[in-house]
C-alpha cells in the first residue's frame, strides 16, 4: 500500500457453459433408422419365393428396362388369370384380328395401284382416303370445289363419281367381308323446320345411290351389310360445316372376325 490507502481489487466472474451440443445425434440416429429399414427389407426378401427375389434382383439392376418388361408381362398375367378357355380365346382373337388389318391393308394398296394406273381417276386420287378404323377399312369419297360427286341437293350420282364407286366395286368382288355405306352431307339446311325432306334422308339416299352402283358391277347383294345416312353428324372439318370435303361417301369394309373386348 501506498501512502496508506487500501488498494482496491476488482473480481472478475467468468460464467462457462457447457457450449453448443449440435446436431450430430440426428444424423447418427437417422443412420440408425436406415439400417433398421434395410435389415426388415433384407429379412422380407429372403422370406419370399424364389420368382419375388429374382423380380427385385431386376428391378435393381436395370431399373428402366424392368419396368416396361413388367408392363407387358402384367397385360399377360391379366389375361392368364381368366379361365383357360376364355384367355385363349382372346389371344386368338388378337391374333386375327392382326392377320386380318394386314388382309385389308394389302386390299388398301391394291385398290390405290389400280386407281393409280387408270387415268381417268388421275385428278380424283386426292379426294379418296383410306384407313384402317374399329370396323374395318374405311374408304371415303370426299367432294372438292374442282369434283363433286352428286348433283347439289340430289342422290343423283354424276358420271365421275359412277366410275369411280364401280371400280372400287370390283376390288370388293375378290373379298368376303361385308359392306357398310354410309351417306354424309355437309351442314346447309333444307328450307323447312325439320319435318320434311332433311339431310338425313338425303345422306341415306346418297349412301343407296352408291349402293346401287356398286351391286351393279357384279358385287353380291347379301355383302352388304348395311347403309346408313348421317346427315351433318360426323363432319370432317367441324371449324368449317359447309365445306365441300363433309359431303362424302364412305365404304367400310367390315372385318370378318369379331375383335378382342
Amino acid at each position: 500500500m501506498k501512502g496508506g490507502e487500501d488498494n482496491i481489487i476488482v473480481v472478475k466472474k467468468i460464467n462457462k457453459h457447457g457450449g453448443h451440443h449440435g446436431g450430430a445425434w440426428k444424423v447418427a440416429y437417422a443412420d440408425f433408422v436406415t439400417a433398421m429399414m434395410a435389415l426388415f427389407i433384407v429379412l422380407w426378401i429372403l422370406g419370399q419365393e424364389e420368382e419375388i427375389k429374382k423380380n427385385v434382383a431386376g428391378y435393381f439392376k436395370d431399373p428402366v428396362g424392368f419396368s416396361e418388361k413388367m408392363k407387358a408381362i402384367s397385360v399377360l398375367d391379366g389375361m392368364m388369370q381368366l379361365p383357360t378357355d376364355v384367355a385363349t380365346d382372346a389371344i386368338d382373337k388378337i391374333k386375327q384380328r392382326e392377320q386380318e388389318v394386314e388382309k385389308l391393308n394389302a386390299m388398301k394398296d391394291s385398290i390405290i395401284s389400280d386407281l393409280s394406273a387408270n387415268g381417268e381417276f388421275t385428278n380424283l386420287m386426292d379426294q379418296v382416303k383410306m384407313e384402317i378404323v374399329n370396323e374395318g377399312l374405311r374408304i371415303e369419297m370426299m367432294e372438292s370445289n374442282d369434283n363433286v360427286f352428286f348433283e347439289i341437293g340430289t342422290s343423283q350420282l354424276r358420271p365421275e363419281a359412277q366410275k369411280l364407286l364401280k371400280e372400287i366395286g370390283k376390288n370388293l368382288i375378290v373379298i368376303p367381308n361385308r359392306l357398310i355405306i354410309e351417306g354424309h352431307t355437309d351442314s346447309r339446311p333444307y328450307s323447312n323446320d325439320g319435318g320434311g325432306y332433311t339431310n338425313f334422308e338425303l345422306s341415306t339416299d346418297r349412301a343407296n345411290s352408291a349402293r346401287r352402283v356398286i351391286l351393279s358391277g357384279g358385287l353380291d347383294f347379301g355383302r352388304i351389310d348395311e347403309v346408313r345416312g348421317y346427315a351433318d353428324t360426323r363432319l370432317l372439318d367441324k371449324k368449317d360445316p359447309f365445306n365441300l370435303v363433309n359431303r362424302r361417301i364412305s365404304i367400310i369394309i367390315k372385318f370378318a372376325t369379331e375383335g378382342p373386348k
